[in-house]
């Protein structure tokens, strides 16, 4: 069965590649490098059932023929990326998406889109369930990306309403794990390699505000549901356990036996999200689906990924 994965490179993709080449599948991975890795594929060089595009999903995508699925993971998804890169994340989310669907209905597929957490904004509803319409400034310092993708879910449903594309919306909320850039500039990386180094713990604002860590193993079944059993609705796939920033610090310094103090740098940034937590009523109901690796567990994981790929500096 053949299977197109947007974004193959990235942290998730290239786990979602593994996963499906695992279960047997045809993989065809999509990416330009724009914050994807080489090296993220470079274990599947020469693997039989894979193929690597190289190709910007902002231009139309090149024919793969019949294909189950389009998992649409291409997008900037760091602050930091998205802070340097506004304009291409917001084409990405665009005209990106619309070429993602469009690939999707010559390959007969369904398209799994990657929305996000951020569609609601900084939430006045907590926790957050897919009915609730989010709290979002469209001209603010982070619209570039939760507009991009607020926009994805519009053009997505309009295509399943127009032209009766099966879709399926993944709203992930954060996921962390192997393969995470250690510069990428989001908590998990940033806590880990301040751990390993021995360095003080930096955050922003007071570190009160709370945050849902979903181990990534977890986030790449929830997709894989969300494909078989989902509908075209959006789903939210996250982990439901909430913690603030200060007990975060404090679980990556069990999990690498080290760490200096916790440091605020700078208040938070403009719309930053005071509170963050998924229901994922919906995903168990339909999906079946919740996660299953506790933080710890997941935090030993990454800790083991990040001392390997900072010994290679």
């Amino acid at each position: 069965m053949r299977t197109v994965v947007l974004g193959g490179a990235g942290f998730i993709g290239s786990h979602l590649v593994d996963r499906l080449l695992a279960g047997g599948h045809e993989v065809v991975a999509v990416d330009n490098y724009l914050t994807g890795r080489r090296e993220n594929l470079a274990h599947l060089q020469g693997a039989p059932r894979f193929r690597l595009l190289e190709h910007d999903v902002c231009r139309p995508i090149p024919a793969v023929g019949p294909a189950a699925v389009v998992f649409n993971l291409a997008s900037p998804a760091s602050p930091l990326d998205y802070e340097r890169l506004p304009l291409e994340t917001l084409e990405v989310g665009s005209a990106g998406t619309r070429n993602a669907l469009d690939l999707s209905r010559a390959a007969g597929a369904v398209l799994v889109q990657a929305s996000t957490s951020e569609v609601y904004g900084d939430p006045l509803e907590h926790p957050q369930r897919e009915s609730y319409f989010g709290n979002v400034n469209p001209v603010g310092p982070r619209a570039c990306y939760d507009e991009s993708k607020r926009f994805s879910e519009a053009l997505v449903s309009s295509y399943a309403r127009v032209h009766h594309t099966k879709v399926r919306i993944a709203r992930i909320f954060n996921t962390y794990g192997p393969r995470m850039r250690v510069r990428d500039g989001r908590v998990v990386p940033a806590f880990v390699t301040q751990a390993i180094l021995g360095e003080d713990f930096t955050v922003f604002g007071d570190g009160t505000q709370t945050r849902s860590f979903c181990y990534v193993d977890d986030l790449i079944d929830g997709l894989l549901a969300l494909w078989q059993r989902g509908d075209g609705l959006p789903v939210n796939l996250g982990n439901p356990d909430e913690f603030t920033l200060l007990q975060l610090a404090e679980a990556v310094r069990r999990a690498a036996g080290g760490g200096g103090q916790v440091r605020s740098v700078r208040p938070l940034p403009e719309n930053d999200p005071r509170q963050r937590r998924p229901d994922i009523s919906r995903a168990r109901s339909l999906l079946g689906w919740e996660p299953r690796v506790p933080l710890d567990r997941g935090l030993r994981l990454t800790v083991d990924w990040f001392r390997a790929e900072l010994a290679k500096s």
